[in-house]
């Protein structure tokens, strides 16, 4: 008979990429972790893994038992919380945070839901690549922008005001653009293609502006914009060191721009965790509070 706690230490194995991870996420010894694998694969009478020196890959069998086996200890992690009192959490929480924002306005708030829920095992994965929530094994995922992955669930959380900022010594050697259609003769700091939509009252212009400079981060952006590369659109969150720092100032502020959501998403299915819940539950209350900051 197939074990529960071996499909769950094996989703932790593939989710994790490897033994060693998985040993310590579940504060096991890495001989007991492999012992549970050998004993899965050979009740299944399939290899899971492929194993060299470097660590282990999910086989084509991996693959597709992972997608069950990780569905099965779901089941049984909502099971499990609906025997808890009310308002305990337990079990593990994977959440991907995006790591322009996280350190200085997520970290604390998933600091907090940690201290208030000591039996729930809460990790944070900090990255601005793009994270394939089902893929990765995350329970939820923070996004801050626009929305482009339509299959997921999403729950718009705050949001974060957006400006135009320029370091002072650029401003001073290129000018100051004091409209829209000004924009087009400096420099813009971008992550690719993306356009400005800029409104001064009930008019909007569209700003296709050019840069030999992109960055994958608003953090990247930022660096790029206080160096004095040109012109940049950027959540006020992210600005506001620079500009405590002399190093960016802010530009056109009787124009507007549309301000970016702060989401959390989760994968599709009609059943939300209680932990998910929570975490939901907690960050509109923390984020709609002040404003998104």
């Amino acid at each position: 008979m197939i074990s529960f706690e071996d499909m769950q230490t094996f989703v932790e194995v593939a989710d994790g990429g490897g033994i060693t991870v998985a040993a310590k996420r579940l504060g096991l010894p890495k001989s007991i972790v492999s012992r549970r694998l050998v004993r899965l694969e050979s009740e299944l009478g399939v290899q899971l893994l492929a194993r060299t020196t470097r660590g282990a890959s999910l086989t084509e069998a991996g693959v597709s038992f992972r997608e069950h086996a990780a569905r099965m200890c779901l089941e049984m992690d909502v099971a499990r919380e609906e025997m808890l009192p009310t308002g305990e959490l337990r079990g593990r929480l994977r959440v991907a945070v995006p790591s322009s924002f996280g350190p200085g306005h997520f970290a604390p708030a998933l600091a907090e839901l940690a201290r208030r829920h000591p039996l729930l095992r809460l990790h944070a994965h900090y990255s601005d690549r793009y994270v394939d929530l089902v893929a990765d094994g995350f329970d939820c995922g923070i996004r801050v922008g626009y929305l482009q992955d339509s299959s997921l669930t999403a729950r718009k959380i705050g949001v974060f005001p957006v400006g135009l900022f320029a370091n002072p010594e650029y401003l001073r050697v290129h000018g100051v653009p004091q409209k829209p259609s000004d924009l087009l003769e400096h420099q813009a700091i971008l992550q690719g293609t993306e356009s400005w939509k800029v409104s001064e009252g009930n008019r909007t212009v569209v700003v296709n502006s050019q840069g030999r400079f992109k960055a994958d981060s608003a953090a990247g952006i930022a660096e790029g914009t206080a160096a004095g590369l040109g012109v940049a659109a950027l959540p006020v969150v992210i600005a506001q060191s620079y500009l405590e720092a002399g190093t960016l100032v802010p530009i056109m502020q009787q124009y507007s721009l549309p301000e970016v959501g702060i989401y959390i998403v989760r994968p599709p299915g009609s059943h939300v965790s209680r932990k998910v819940r929570v975490l939901i539950d907690f960050f509109v209350e923390r984020f709609s509070a002040n404003g998104g900051s």
